[in-house]
């Protein structure tokens, strides 16, 4: 009918149907609802929280500016404020999605975010150090003494890998599962602001061991979440690929059922076997 070209569609999702063609079709369904991914929809979402924009400068700035004052002043605190303020999830879990889908736009769009997003701001993180020194709000020499609230920032471990891992494949199913409480548990899990915060910070106050340590501990957690992120959507492709073809064979027998045996007693058959067991 050419609706799309002439018109719009518009799709939105319904607070409560009642209708029993609608549980019907909810039981024929293979898979569980709650399992159920709209891809578009998925895409979407991920598409605005991707895009290079002021807003998304305006908080990769203000998070590592947190996580600058965190460094400086051992404020466990503000280190974690810094990692919950952090937008860079958006466009990690962009890059996942258009490497999985070939959404080749999307994922260009989503790396600029990324490489224009954090040497800005850690550029402003450390013009903002180099104006602390003078004004006496810094000491130079706090950084070689070490702090355990910041000494995990710039030792990357085998436990960094696996933590950013885990906090991308839980940032993932939250995402597609529609459950964005999960992600502030993503945001502190992961030590992406911190790791690019202190790198600032250590390369104005010339600590260049702990910056190289830092800039490390950064790598390793994007590389983590997107190597995660890319694992749970190619999981989740591959069991609703296999869902559909079962659902699909499913049905192909039991019309054959249908064909060959008593009406009425098939259709019994099937509503018993279809039904939900206690």
């Amino acid at each position: 009918m050419g609706i799309v070209k002439v018109g719009s569609v518009s799709v939105s999702e319904p607070g409560l149907v009642l209708s029993e063609r609608v549980d019907e079709a909810e039981q024929a369904a293979p898979g569980e609802g709650a399992d159920a991914i709209i891809w578009d929809e998925v895409e979407a979402h991920t598409g605005e929280d991707s895009k290079l924009s002021w807003s998304f400068l305006a908080f990769l700035v203000i998070a590592l500016q947190l996580a600058g004052i965190g460094i400086v002043t051992n404020s466990t605190i503000a280190i974690v404020g810094a990692m919950v303020v952090g937008p860079e999830f958006g466009p990690l879990a962009g890059i996942a999605l258009g490497l999985v889908n070939r959404r080749w736009a999307l994922a260009k769009s989503s790396a600029l975010a990324l490489g224009v997003g954090f040497p800005v701001a850690m550029a402003v993180t450390a013009g903002a150090a180099w104006l602390s020194v003078p004004l006496g709000l810094v000491d130079q020499s706090f950084l070689q003494h070490g702090s355990p609230a910041t000494e995990f920032i710039y030792h990357p471990g085998p436990y960094s890998l696996i933590v950013a891992m885990l906090a991308g494949a839980a940032g993932m199913l939250s995402l597609i599962g529609r459950k964005s409480a999960v992600l502030v548990g993503v945001f502190i899990s992961v030590t992406t602001v911190p790791a690019a915060g202190y790198v600032a910070v250590a390369l104005v106050l010339g600590e260049p061991a702990q910056a190289a340590g830092s800039a490390l501990q950064l790598v390793l957690n994007l590389t983590g979440i997107i190597i995660a992120a890319v694992a749970v959507l190619v999981f989740y492709w591959c069991v609703s690929k296999i869902s559909n073809e079962c659902g699909f064979k499913l049905g192909l027998c039991r019309d054959q059922l249908l064909r060959c045996c008593c009406p009425r007693l098939s259709v019994l058959c099937w509503r018993l076997y279809r039904s939900p067991r206690l």
